[in-house]
């Protein structure tokens, strides 16, 4: 195989989606995954929409990291970018819940800003002729569908091509054939996943376990893999549309920061330091955020989890995690203790999610127990018994921020079964000045106390929105800690 330049993007990719949520697309997407592999190729994944669980899983697969594909956060030419940045030969793409759903952009939002087809995942464990229905259904609904204002306006002519369909759960002998000749002309069997219990994966609150936690067996994986039609595969899929390479403007409403999947460097020759908390407890960061932070700044890995203090460093980056999972490790870390004094002290912090969780007073977990926490935010935070948020969100500055400047607006999204508290009462808009706490007023989503988002103190910020790379926070946290 000749060497290919990472610039050059994938040649070929398709989409794999779903008919809805919990039909089987992240097996059957490691199970193509692995099935190119095994034909010699170097399949890139991708993920449409907002996830850390799903590209956790494809990256032990694929041995390189999953891209995060979502046109309302990055924009047309964003996503576009973020999959020309990947390395690998053929794109495999996992859908988002089902192939049309979803607010401000969709599984079938990305196929068409991408040009490719997409590979529908049928459930076949109780339905024969069926899979035909429901995958010309599918087909034919394209037709209805209206698209995002801008991927319409970036896109010639776009389109939702449903080219095939793999079988989930589905039998060999009769089933199999049954399954074959219910499909209308045009769209092509392209294999099934057995079922079996040990291709399942075991989920929490969050959803999935993560990638390196619990990962489907190998050689259960290429077993499966032999199932699949590979030089189908690769027949029905298409070569996506290439990234405008003079560059276009950042997402619409917001600062204008798409520049962050380029990775290119701004011309400084100031290195900041950027220590970056990456343990059990912190780990959600998406592959364009840690190229952005790693083009113009110095990332310093630490694991509070494990006992590491603080390194030396111009900022804190606190990501998403699972905090509460480890929250009694959290107390006893040295590395809160000096986050607190080096925040006081002005070194600009953010924490996003997980990260401002434990950057709170203290974090009191599902099992009612309260530990401690780093204390450079004011208030509380309490997990609850079901998700208090999950959506796109879209913030205004009202303030400058270290992350941020007054008057942009930064898009992301928000995930989270915690709920926070400024008071013992249990109230985050208590206080008469409760606007100058915050750096956000919310547009979309919720935020901390359904108006607002970015909790300040000192120059720190905490967030429940996660911010891509796209928004321009995290060049604003660079210049931040060169100031």
């Amino acid at each position: 195989m000749t060497t290919r330049s990472t610039a050059d993007g994938p040649d070929l990719g398709i989409v794999l989606a779903g008919t809805s949520s919990g039909v089987g697309k992240t097996v059957a997407t490691l199970a193509t995954i692995a099935a190119l592999e095994d034909a010699g190729r170097e399949p890139l994944p991708a993920k449409a929409g907002p996830d850390y669980i799903d590209p956790s899983h494809h990256a032990v697969i694929a041995e390189r990291p999953s891209r995060t594909l979502d046109t309302w956060m990055q924009g047309t030419e964003g996503v576009r970018r973020n999959l020309a940045r990947g390395d690998g030969d053929v794109a495999v793409v996992e859908g988002m819940m089902g192939l049309y759903d979803g607010s401000v952009t969709s599984t079938a939002a990305t196929a068409a800003a991408l040009g490719l087809p997409v590979v529908l995942v049928v459930d076949a464990s109780a339905g024969m002729e069926s899979v035909g229905a429901t995958a010309l259904g599918f087909r034919e609904y394209a037709d209805h569908l209206r698209l995002p204002e801008n991927v319409r306006d970036a896109t010639e002519a776009p389109r939702v091509e449903v080219a095939g369909i793999i079988a989930q759960r589905a039998h060999g002998g009769r089933h199999e054939s049954g399954i074959r000749e219910s499909l209308p002309d045009g769209i092509r069997y392209l294999g099934r996943i057995p079922p079996a219990e040990d291709l399942e994966i075991p989920d929490r609150h969050l959803g999935l376990r993560m990638g390196d936690e619990a990962p489907i067996d190998g050689e259960t994986l290429s077993s499966v893999a032999a199932h699949l039609d590979v030089e189908g595969l690769l027949e029905v899929a298409r070569r996506p549309i290439r990234p405008d390479p003079v560059g276009a403007p950042g997402v619409s409403g917001t600062a204008g920061h798409e520049g962050g999947e380029n990775g290119t460097n701004d011309g400084a020759t100031e290195r900041p330091t950027i220590a970056v908390a990456s343990d059990s407890a912190f780990r959600f960061v998406y592959p364009a955020v840690r190229e952005r932070l790693a083009t113009n700044a110095t990332i310093a890995p630490f694991a509070p989890v494990d006992g590491d203090d603080l390194p030396e460093c111009d900022a804190v980056y606190l990501p998403g995690g699972y905090p509460e999972l480890h929250a009694d490790a959290l107390e006893r870390s040295p590395a809160m203790e000096t986050i607190a004094a080096r925040a006081a002290e002005g070194v600009p912090v953010l924490g996003e999610c997980g990260g401002f969780m434990a950057l709170a007073e203290s974090l009191t977990t599902a099992e009612g127990e309260t530990h401690e926490m780093a204390g450079v935010l004011p208030g509380r935070v309490r997990m609850c018994d079901r998700y208090q948020a999950l959506d796109h969100v879209e913030l205004e500055a009202t303030q400058d921020a270290p992350t941020v400047r007054a008057g942009e607006r930064h898009r992301g999204h928000e995930f989270h079964y915690s709920d926070h508290a400024l008071t013992p009462e249990g109230d985050s808009a208590t206080d008469v000045d409760v606007d100058a706490r915050f750096a956000f007023r919310v547009r979309r989503g919720d935020g901390i106390d359904g108006d607002h988002d970015g909790l300040t103190e000192y120059r720190t910020v905490g967030t429940y929105a996660h911010r891509h790379a796209a928004s321009g926070a995290f060049d604003r946290l660079i210049a931040a800690a060169k100031e």
